[in-house]
Formats: structure tokens, C-alpha cells, sequence
């Protein structure tokens, strides 16, 4: 059976686009009972916003169904194909209309000339602007337009979430509910998907379709019909995340043959040369790390290069880092320290510092023993002195472990001659 016999039937994931609060899946934070969101459009205002979070989570559906709940003109575009010319077409019929809302898709990808075009519009009310974006508006939005706007963080969709759109998928969409389908096993539908729920619906419907009734969804039989329908690049749709998935793997994995292919596939693809130098940076940091610390330093002279020069010159810069870091040692050892203490932080809540560590600036502090007994490390030989920095019912915990380099081998070797007795380095 066919599922796309009639081209004008729209892919799985349009078909099952929500239309009312009460049919989004995940996001309770945000649409539950007491979630601002829901409280905004149970109140029929509609201030406007940036939606914050990973691909196929709902910002564009929970945009369409804001505007629909207030009764608002509502108009898309997308940050890639449009520019300033759309932007200002869209405000001048905005003006001859009670309420507009104007959803721009990847708004980071906006340029500062076309957020600025929106300024007017949005502080006069022309139009209610709802920005969607995978990116942290505070680097990408323009703080003029980000202070005009409400910024809202949608999270990702964990396990439960997906099965549930699964089924539900099954169960009311007319088609599939005709077929004789049986998940079997969800572990390649959830790996491929990557948590993007319009990624993942519309995978089953691929998978469903290259199989006969009864059809069995299997983790093999997904792997194996994915790898055949694999698209070229698209920088606006799902393979923008395979490619950049597979582009960082390919620096953690010191492969730089790799590396520079995907590099390659994104440059040819048109992909945001910013994009790709701050993914560097993060690599820089979290894969490599104190092995080699210059490789930070070179990813950030990357990201300030390829800012200011963009394409065509940009791609040398960017092959520079790219094999630089691949060929790179690499550590994740402080990315682990930093996530091992944020758990920790969450579980043990907000610990005393211990008095000794504590700031003095008043005379009532010092005679209440702030600061007291504080030995001050360059009075001491070799700038060191034995003593408690942890609060005290963490004391002994350690939570940086050097990785096996050359660079942090050197950093243990002090560590132990420091610490070897309260930390066992």
C-alpha cells in the first residue's frame, strides 16, 4: 500500500499537527493548567515572543494555535527564503487589521537589518511577533528586539512523549488507523528522529509505507529503509541535524577525512557559517578540553574570523579548525566535572560555605567569624596550603578526574603531590 499515492496528501507529521492545547503532547510547563501560555490565550492576549527550543518540539503548532485561540491574522515566514521586502509587506497589511500575528521560523538566522525591520511594528503593536529558534536568543536575537519580546523555553520530548505520538498517530490518523501495524521495538525510530516529533511521524509513515501489512516495525527494518531514502542536504530540514550529528562525532572521533567532508556537505548546503563556528567551539571545549587547551583558543579566533569575512573566504578558516580539532587529543573530562557538579548541586541544594571562605566586609560579619581562620595560598610555599573549600558535608568529593593526555597527566602529577590524600588522585 501507497500512503503517498495522492500527491496533494500531506506528510504524516502536517496531518497530525495539533490544533487546540488539549492535543500537544509534552510542553506542560508552558500549555498545562496554570502554564503561561494557556493562561495568556484564556485571557486573549498574545504578547510578543520568542519560542526557545530543539527541532519538531511545537513551537510552530503552538504559534498556529495562539493565533487561532486570540483570533488574529496570522502570517509565516521563514528566516531562510525571506527577507526584509516580506517583513515590511507583511506589516503594511498588517496595519489595515485589528490583530496580527507574525510567525517567523529560525529567526536566528535573520540578519541584524531584518530583525531591526521589525522593531517599529512590534513596539507599536502593528504586530505580534512570534519568533521560533533552535539557537540561545540571547546571542542570536538583537538585544533591541529580544527586550521587546517574552522568551520562552520549550523542552525536549522524552520517551514517553514520543510513544504516546506514536500511537495516537495510529490511532486517529485515517490512513494509518486502515493499515496493520505493530511497533515492535522503538530504539532506531527514537535514534533517526532524534526527538524531533515531526521527524519521527513522518518516519513511521515512510517505514509503514515500505512495508506490507502486517507491518512490523522493527529497529532493523527502520534502520535499513532510513539508510535508503537518505536525502541530500537541506539545510532547512531534517538532515541539517544528521549532518551536524555526524560532523561533531567526526571531530570526537579524530577522524579529520571525515570532519572535513561533512564540513563540505554543510558549506555546499548553504549552512549558516556561524552555525558551524560555534558548534567548533563547543567542541573545542567539551570534546577536547584540557588536552589540548589551544584548541579553544583557535575555535574562538574561528568563530571572530568567519563573523566577519563570511563565504566564500570563510571556508578556509573553517578547514583550518575543523583539522586542527580533529586531530587534536581529546578530553571530556571537564565537560563530566562541570555535569557531575550541577547533579550534585540539584541533589544537595544550596550547602553553607564553610565561614572560613566567606566574604568580610563589615565588622559585624568578621566578629560573626566570617573569614576566620581563611589562610591566604601565596603566603605558603609553592602558593599552597591544606585546606577545607567544599561546604562540609561534600568534603572529600571529587568531581574532576584529568583525562589520559599528556597535558592533563601533567595536571594529575600536581594534583596528586596536592590533593592525593582528600582526593585519592
Amino acid at each position: 500500500m501507497d500512503l503517498f499515492a495522492d500527491n496533494k496528501i500531506q506528510p504524516l507529521a502536517e496531518r497530525m499537527r495539533p490544533k487546540v492545547l488539549e492535543d500537544l503532547i509534552g510542553q506542560e510547563h508552558l500549555v498545562g493548567t496554570d502554564g503561561i501560555l494557556r493562561l495568556m490565550i484564556r485571557a486573549g492576549s498574545v504578547p510578543s515572543m520568542i519560542l526557545w527550543g530543539p527541532p519538531g518540539v511545537g513551537k510552530t503548532t503552538l504559534a498556529n494555535i495562539m493565533a487561532h485561540q486570540v483570533k488574529a491574522t496570522f502570517f509565516t515566514l521563514s528566516a531562510i527564503s525571506s527577507g526584509v521586502k516580506e517583513v515590511r509587506e507583511i506589516i503594511a497589511r498588517a496595519k489595515g487589521l485589528s490583530r496580527t500575528i507574525l510567525f517567523i521560523d529560525e529567526i536566528h538566522r535573520f540578519s541584524k537589518s531584518q530583525q531591526d525591520a521589525l522593531l517599529a511594528a512590534v513596539e507599536k503593536g502593528t504586530i505580534t511577533l512570534i519568533g521560533a529558534t533552535t539557537e540561545n536568543p540571547s546571542f542570536e536575537v538583537n538585544a533591541a528586539l529580544l527586550s521587546r519580546c517574552q522568551v520562552y523555553t520549550l523542552k525536549a520530548l522524552d520517551e514517553d512523549d514520543l510513544k504516546n505520538l506514536l500511537q495516537k498517530a495510529m490511532k486517529e490518523d485515517e490512513r494509518l488507523r486502515k493499515r496493520n501495524i505493530e511497533i515492535k521495538e522503538y530504539g532506531a525510530l527514537f535514534k533517526i528522529s532524534g526527538g524531533d516529533a515531526r521527524k519521527l511521524l513522518n518516519l513511521l509513515e515512510l517505514v509503514a509505507d515500505s512495508l506490507k501489512d502486517p507491518a512490523v516495525i522493527t529497529d532493523k527494518a527502520v534502520t535499513q529503509i532510513a539508510q535508503q531514502r537518505v536525502a541530500v542536504y537541506d539545510k532547512s530540514g531534517e538532515q541539517h541535524y544528521d549532518i551536524i550529528s555526524a560532523f561533531i562525532k567526526s571531530i570526537r572521533g579524530s577522524d579529520p577525512n571525515a570532519a572535513i567532508y561533512y564540513l563540505a556537505r554543510m558549506i555546499e548546503g548553504g549552512e549558516d557559517v556561524k552555525f558551524i563556528a560555534r558548534r567548533l567551539l563547543i567542541s573545542a571545549s567539551e570534546d577536547i578540553g584540557n588536552a589540548n587547551p589551544t584548541a579553544l583558543v583557535i575555535a574562538t579566533n574561528c568563530f571572530q574570523a568567519v563573523s566577519m569575512i563570511g563565504y566564500p573566504e570563510a571556508e578556509i578558516v573553517l578547514g583550518q579548525c575543523v583539522t586542527y580539532l580533529a586531530c587534536s587529543p581529546k578530553s571530556n573530562a571537564s565537560y563530566m566535572a562541570i555535569k557531575d557538579a550541577r547533579r550534585l548541586v540539584k541533589e544537595t541544594g544550596d550547602l553553607p560555605v564553610p565561614m572560613h571562605l566567606r566574604n568580610a566586609p563589615t565588622r559585624m560579619m568578621k566578629e560573626q567569624g566570617y573569614g576566620k581562620g581563611y589562610q591566604y595560598s601565596h603566603d605558603y610555599e609553592n602558593n599552597f596550603v591544606k585546606q577545607e573549600f567544599l561546604p562540609e558535608k561534600l568534603s572529600n568529593t571529587k568531581l574532576y578526574d584529568p583525562g589520559q593526555n599528556a597535558r592533563e597527566n601533567e595536571m594529575r602529577k600536581r594534583l596528586q603531590l596536592l590533593w592525593k590524600e582528600k582526593y585519592g588522585y
